[in-house]
């Protein structure tokens, strides 16, 4: 079978739809049907890898110069789908929507939700604007992990270091200086989660 046919196979076989492979690469539905029908011939390097990496295949496989059946990994991954709720800061803190936009489907890593990033504070982790980050719901992390941090309505995303007195919001760009809230100001502040995984926008 040629790429386009693979494409749609491994979707298939999964059973994912059209929109839940295009949230996933971060592109239109539209797109994705092209990439089905074959009116897209040469999809980038970088998409075909994010595509392997969705479907649970080698990038060899889903561009046919592979004829074996998948790696037995492959076989077993799972699938599930989670609410996406509005954006998150990385950078100052935003609204963050309670309303769910769409799911998107990711590897199972545990997570509960997760959030589109606006911004570039963290992109000395590799979390680039425009991309999703999924989180798992708890209300303490470990001092240096990265967590959805809700201030007063306004969600953002950063380290987080806690202090008997303090709480310290902390980014990943130098540009960006540290954020401390005393113990006062930290009765306004909670913990919606640790980031346990995120998807790169292509």
């Amino acid at each position: 079978m040629k790429l386009h046919e693979r494409i749609k196979e491994r979707r298939t076989a999964l059973g994912m739809t059209l929109l839940d492979v295009a949230n996933a690469l971060g592109v239109k539905e539209a797109t994705v049907q092209r990439y089905e029908s074959g009116e897209i011939k040469n999809p980038k390097h970088a998409t075909v890898l994010e595509m392997a990496k969705i479907f649970g295949c080698t990038p060899s496989y889903l561009m046919g110069w592979e004829e074996d059946a998948l790696p037995e990994a492959a076989m077993k991954i799972s699938k599930q789908k989670l609410p996406l709720l509005g954006e998150i800061a990385a950078g100052q803190p935003i609204f963050a929507s309670e309303e769910y936009e769409y799911y998107s489907p990711v590897d199972d890593c545990g997570a509960d939700f997760c959030l589109r990033v606006h911004g570039d504070s963290m992109t000395g982790a590799g979390i680039k604007d425009g991309d999703v980050v999924f989180i798992r719901k708890q209300e303490s992390i470990d001092d240096g992990e990265i967590a959805a941090v809700l201030v007063d309505d306004e969600a953002t995303l950063k380290r987080v270091y806690q202090a008997p007195d303090s709480i310290t919001l902390v980014s990943e760009n130098p540009k960006y200086k540290p954020i401390v809230y005393t113990k006062k100001q930290a009765k306004n502040i909670r913990i919606l989660g640790k980031a346990v995984s995120f998807t790169t926008k292509l």
